[in-house]
């Protein structure tokens, strides 16, 4: 047992190494001590396993949680990373023009500056286009209306960067912007000052 606790602790076989060396020690006498020896040794190689695997398992789990899609109208602010974004969603303000990693989502009840109005998807399986290419398909898709520009809209289109698109993000947004902060969803109809 003591042997086999040492050995799964050395593979990374975290909790089976636990087990095993908790069973080496009870059944090594107080005086052997090479025996005892290995089975803390397995104990202690398969805690550090066991702790190194949590660790994975945890992160694993914060990242699915980061880029899991908002719902359209969130029911409280929240801040959230800028791939989470669905049509729908409510700004609290625009960010500054560059690459967008974090912005704050409010309800649409309450006062925003801008809005997700659409999406446009690049296929699952296309090649990064570029820049310059990726950024230009989405503002194809972001267009006005005449009412809409004489409301005071502008629209401004987010496109993956090289670096999101290397970890999957194939969509682009088509964010609409109002004058001034008001409340209300534009998609709904029910946008005002």
């Amino acid at each position: 047992m003591s042997v086999a606790a040492l050995v799964t602790g050395v593979l990374g076989l975290g909790p089976v190494a636990v087990v095993l060396g908790l069973v080496g020690v009870r059944r090594t006498r107080a005086g052997a001590l090479r025996g005892r020896g290995l089975a803390v040794a397995g104990l202690v190689l398969g805690g550090l396993g066991t702790l190194a695997w949590a660790a994975l398992a945890a992160a694993g789990i914060g990242t699915a949680l980061a880029s899991r899609p908002l719902p359209p109208d969130v029911a409280a602010p929240v801040d959230a990373r800028a791939v989470q974004l669905v049509t729908g969603n409510c700004l609290a303000e625009l960010p500054e023009d560059g690459p967008v990693d974090r912005l704050r989502v409010v309800p649409c009840a309450d006062e925003h500056a801008a809005q997700v109005v659409s999406a446009y998807e690049f296929g699952a399986d296309a090649a990064w286009p570029g820049a310059a290419e990726a950024a230009a398909r989405v503002a194809a898709g972001c267009d006005l209306t005449a009412a809409e520009q004489e409301r005071g809209l502008t629209m401004v289109a987010w496109s993956p960067t090289e670096r999101s698109w290397a970890a999957g993000d194939r969509t682009g947004l088509c964010v609409a912007v109002t004058a001034e902060p008001g409340t209300g969803s534009l998609l709904g109809g029910t946008a005002g000052p």
